[in-house]
């Protein structure tokens, strides 16, 4: 059964960081995902999305409030629905305000992860950007010249990649690498198994 809860992530931490809103009952409890029979045989659809938490379906539960969420396991502060305010609106359009400032605190939550990684060289962030948009002007004069430079670039990125790799695996414990990295410990041991080019799973 999937599940059509909508998520977000950036580009640079990915599923560490995947944020999304959560919905929270008068108990404080989390609610499961609700589940709709769509008499199509034995197929089931399922939703964790905020807006089916109206109470308009008995099985379903209406949200008290919302608040944002984040895979890592960090939890944004709540903020109520009003449903007398709402004056009879679906949750969609009752709680839209709230479910917006869920992703503007997740927004800052990854602002905070960023702030807390490694910093790089200015020299080096300036020639990162000065590549990535010379590539992008290649690629709308010759595009195949463009995909060659970004062959040559991933080419140039394991090379370089293997030994920093290596190299940070004696420096940093899991838990410095995850945090400079912005990643979680699992993902920035699978991160650095991958540039370093072992495996992971060996003692």
């Amino acid at each position: 059964m999937a599940d059509d809860r909508e998520t977000w992530t950036t580009e640079e931490f990915g599923t560490s960081h995947e944020g999304w809103v959560g919905v929270l009952l008068d108990d404080g409890i989390v609610p499961q995902p609700a589940v709709f029979d769509t008499g199509s045989g034995p197929d089931v659809h399922r939703s964790s999305h905020w807006s089916v938490y109206d109470g308009h379906f008995a099985h379903v539960p209406r949200a008290a409030a919302l608040r944002g969420v984040c895979s890592c396991g960090w939890a944004g502060p709540e903020h109520p629905v009003d449903w007398e305010a709402a004056d009879g609106q679906d949750m969609e359009d009752a709680a839209a305000d709230q479910a917006e400032a869920c992703c503007d605190d997740w927004d800052g939550h990854t602002a905070a992860v960023e702030a807390a990684t490694i910093p790089l060289p200015e020299t080096v962030t300036a020639l990162l950007e000065q590549l990535e948009a010379e590539i992008g002007k290649l690629g709308t004069s010759s595009p195949l010249a463009a995909v060659r430079a970004v062959r040559r670039l991933e080419a140039a990125g394991r090379q370089a990649g293997y030994w920093a790799a290596r190299c940070a695996q004696h420096d940093a414990t899991p838990r410095q690498a995850a945090t400079a990295l912005g990643l979680t410990e699992g993902a920035a041991r699978r991160e650095l198994a991958r540039l370093g080019r072992w495996n992971r799973y060996q003692a």
